[in-house]
Order: C-alpha cells, then sequence, then structure tokens
C-alpha cells in the first residue's frame, strides 16, 4: 500500500536519491556522465529539491510504499523564460520510480498537484516534458495539458529539446 504526505526538510536526502534514481532510470543513457552529474547535483542536491523542501514558494509531496520514498511531486514558481504571470505555477518534477510504474502513484501525486495549485488560487499550469518522453506526454494530454512552446532543457553541458505544456484550472 501506498501512503502519500507532504515531504519535510528531515526527508531531503532520501527524497534527493529517490529523485536521482528515477531521473537516471529513465533518462541517464542520453547523457555523458560528467552532464549527468552535474544536472543531478544542482536540481536535487543542497541548492535545488533539498533547499526547496524548507522554502514556502514550493510544495511538494511524496509516496511512502515499505517505508522508503518512491515518487513525488512538485510544484512552485516558473522556471521558463517568458512572463507567465502570477496566476501560473509549475509543475517542477513528477517523479515515480520504474518498479512502481503502474501502482497508480503518478495519477495520484498529478491530481494532488492539480488540486493545490487550484487551492491556491492558481489559473494556470505549466511543465515541461522530452519531446521524445511519449508515456509521459500521453499521461499529460490525458489530463487535458497542451503543447505551449518548447523550451532548452540543460543537462551539464547538453541541450534537450523540451516541450511546454499548460493546463487552464
Amino acid at each position: 500500500m501506498t501512503a502519500f504526505r507532504d515531504a519535510r526538510p528531515a526527508d531531503g536526502p532520501e527524497l534527493a536519491a529517490m529523485a536521482a534514481r528515477s531521473f537516471t532510470e529513465t533518462f541517464g543513457t542520453l547523457y555523458p556522465p560528467a552532464d549527468l552529474r552535474a544536472f543531478l547535483d544542482r536540481t536535487f542536491g543542497e541548492a535545488g529539491l533539498i533547499a526547496h523542501l524548507g522554502d514556502p514558494a514550493y510544495r511538494v509531496r511524496i509516496a511512502i510504499r515499505d517505508d522508503r520514498i518512491v515518487g513525488f511531486a512538485k510544484i512552485g514558481p516558473v522556471d521558463f523564460p517568458g512572463d507567465w504571470g502570477d496566476a501560473t505555477v509549475e509543475l517542477c518534477q513528477l517523479y515515480v520510480l520504474g518498479e512502481c510504474h503502474g501502482a497508480g502513484i503518478g495519477p495520484a501525486l498529478m491530481d494532488w498537484a492539480l488540486a493545490t495549485a487550484r487551492n491556491e488560487g492558481y489559473g494556470r499550469m505549466v511543465l515541461s516534458v522530452y519531446v521524445d518522453n511519449h508515456h509521459a506526454r500521453r499521461f499529460y494530454e490525458r489530463r487535458g495539458f497542451v503543447e505551449v512552446g518548447r523550451y532548452d532543457f540543460v543537462v551539464g553541458e547538453t541541450i534537450d529539446d523540451d516541450r511546454i505544456m499548460a493546463l487552464s484550472l
């Protein structure tokens, strides 16, 4: 059985390790090792995800199974270039370990992210998704997200082609 709760600063090291594992499982073969390490350290390390657990601008929800974190969703300020306005929130990350795919964790975390954004008064949610991550794109499209632009997603020295998707809340 999976339990869900808001993340706490004390969850930081375990959550960062889970996030790095999930990203590496999905995308690790796309990058040179040095680029991957730089991205994981910046995104999930002390100045990234771990710091966001204590930052009131972000909300993070974790999924726990067998006493370990197996998934999470994070919403917060929009990090893409452009003028998104104060009524827009970003789904910064939604990760579930591969061994837990199909267990309903991703949909539950997405439901939490959408409900939290609406409850906090946001009128739109945006996210970026790798152009060739067809599974994730279909997941978001089933929830009503539509493509609204492109984004250069930086992983170390590698630039990926991401798509920005948006949903009116």
